[in-house]
């Protein structure tokens, strides 16, 4: 039996980079190996640790379509989607698609962060 989930990890080109987005969001703290510099994680926040990867000749997912599939993305609870989708912008993230707009009982709005990643803030 699997005891319980050790991190999620995301590819990409630049992972300290990545991690500060994510520390910076979550209220975590990015922690980086010296001895794996490829290897970057955020803790330190309520839930499972972030990880970041470096790869060789990263191409960030297309949203919607597919040439690049997204592979994965992130859902975050949040109580105020105007005031948090400021803050993910402030903070480099850039709107992939405003579902509320399309449609109107949607509690989620997609972005993308600083590599391209989709994710969602959700109202909970």
């Amino acid at each position: 039996m699997i005891r319980r989930l050790q991190a999620v990890a995301l590819d990409c080109a630049d992972p300290v980079r990545l991690a500060e987005f994510y520390a910076e969001l979550l209220g975590g703290k990015v922690v980086v190996d010296p001895e794996d510099p490829d290897w970057v994680e955020v803790r330190g926040f309520e839930g499972t640790p972030l990880a970041f990867q470096r790869v060789r000749d990263y191409r960030p997912p297309q949203w919607p379509g597919q040439q690049a599939p997204q592979q994965v993305h992130l859902d975050f609870d949040v109580d105020d989607i105007e005031a948090d989708e400021k803050r993910v912008l402030e903070l480099g993230a850039t709107v992939l698609e405003r579902t509320d707009q399309l449609h109107p009982e949607a509690n989620w709005r997609v972005y993308a962060d600083p590599a391209g990643h989709p994710f969602c803030l959700c109202l909970h």
